[in-house]
């Protein structure tokens, strides 16, 4: 019989392995992770596009900019002047003058949010136009008024009130779906590719941040000498290697000992960010319909390609306009309306660039040869036949 038991030695196990902790590094547009289709969160998503990918923002702006300028006429000349200075005057948002600015806005935000509310503002005696007003189109709801031709605004509360004066409220929805009055923006189908475009620039910081900005691993290897001694031989080297990296003037960092300095990161190999990065920009032009040149993007090497793609702009530029021209003509219709006059009014908008001017003279030009060559071949049958 055993009066003392030996007491098992407990063999130590392995501690269980552990995932470091990652700190989550996203970009800060954190909405467009989140993005969900047809909610009223699309008018932030829209806007933190534009903020987070600059490229949007641009071809957004450069667009508006082409649509180039517009002058409306009416039978009377005398009209024409007072409606010139009255376009050329009248107060709108920011304390700005003339109708430009507003209709600047008015397109800015309907090619962003698929929806553009203009509202015309009369005076005290409500016998003149005292100024355009550009409405927050996250501040106001556009639903159907007993026809879904008939368009009412309302304001964006749980009550949905109908807004005052809705003859004089300017909505426009650019590309409506079937059966809704929601506007499309031409924004619509970017969220998940700028959201890759955006992670790979996240990336690419993250890996410069690491990889760009040098850091150094110093080891060192000791000799056969006590723990107290190598230790303080170890904060030693990194004192003197801290007061060498922080020092403004080239230094030599000078050791006694086996000591090996190595840089942090300096095998690893950056990915080629290049062709990612073009067919991602390739995504958001070709929704843009804006040719790469425009943005500054040498991508068409031949001439013919790009001036196919000015005419496709063209044509997009052409269609803008066919919207944004009604409101204009009701603006200006209401404003003769107030003065007694005829109502009657028609928007000319600028030629777009002057490539199209040359292009119509040549067409001109060429359709007037082929005239010529036509009636010379009817006069050469004419004394052939004596007829």
């Amino acid at each position: 019989m055993k009066f003392f038991k030996r007491n098992k030695i407990k063999e130590d196990k392995a501690p269980p392995v552990y995932p470091a902790p990652v700190t989550a590094n996203a970009h800060p547009f954190a909405v467009l992770k989140n993005y969900s289709p047809l909610t009223m969160t699309e008018y932030e998503l829209y806007s933190s596009l534009r903020q987070a990918v600059p490229i949007i923002d641009a071809a957004i702006d450069k667009t508006v900019r082409l649509m180039g300028g517009f002058e409306v006429t009416t039978n009377n000349d005398a009209v024409d002047n007072e409606l010139s200075i009255f376009l050329n005057s009248v107060r709108t948002n920011g304390g700005n003058h003339g109708i430009f600015p507003f209709i600047t806005t008015y397109i800015n935000d309907m090619l962003t949010y698929g929806e553009a509310i203009g509202e015309i503002v009369l005076d005290r005696s409500k016998s003149e136009i005292a100024a355009l007003y550009n409405a927050g189109v996250k501040d106001v709801t556009i639903i159907a008024d007993e026809s879904p031709l008939n368009l009412k605004v309302c304001r964006n509360d749980s009550l949905k009130t109908p807004v005052k004066n809705q003859e004089l409220i300017i909505p426009t929805l650019l590309n409506p779906q079937p059966g809704t009055v929601k506007g499309t923006s031409i924004l619509r189908g970017l969220p998940f590719v700028s959201e890759v475009l955006l992670t790979v620039f996240n990336s690419l910081k993250t890996n410069w941040e690491r990889i760009g900005d040098v850091r150094f691993a110093v080891t060192y290897k000791p000799d056969n000498n006590s723990a107290a001694v190598t230790k303080k031989q170890a904060q030693q080297i990194a004192d003197e290697w801290s007061k060498a990296m922080r020092s403004s003037e080239v230094c030599d960092f000078v050791s006694v000992g086996d000591v090996n300095v190595k840089v942090i990161g300096a095998d690893n190999q950056i990915l080629d960010c290049d062709v990612p990065i073009k067919h991602l920009l390739e995504q958001i032009i070709a929704k843009l319909s804006l040719p790469p040149f425009v943005l500054g993007l040498s991508w068409s090497s031949t001439e013919r390609m790009s001036a196919q793609q000015a005419d496709i702009l063209t044509s997009e530029l052409e269609f803008y306009r066919s919207l944004v021209s009604p409101v204009i003509a009701k603006i200006c219709k209401m404003f003769l309306r107030l003065r007694g006059f005829d109502d009657y009014v028609e928007v000319k908008w600028d030629l777009i660039n002057l490539q199209d001017e040359v292009e119509l003279s040549q067409a001109r030009l060429n359709n007037a040869k082929a005239e010529e060559i036509e009636k010379r071949i009817e006069v050469d049958d004419e004394d052939r036949t004596g007829y």
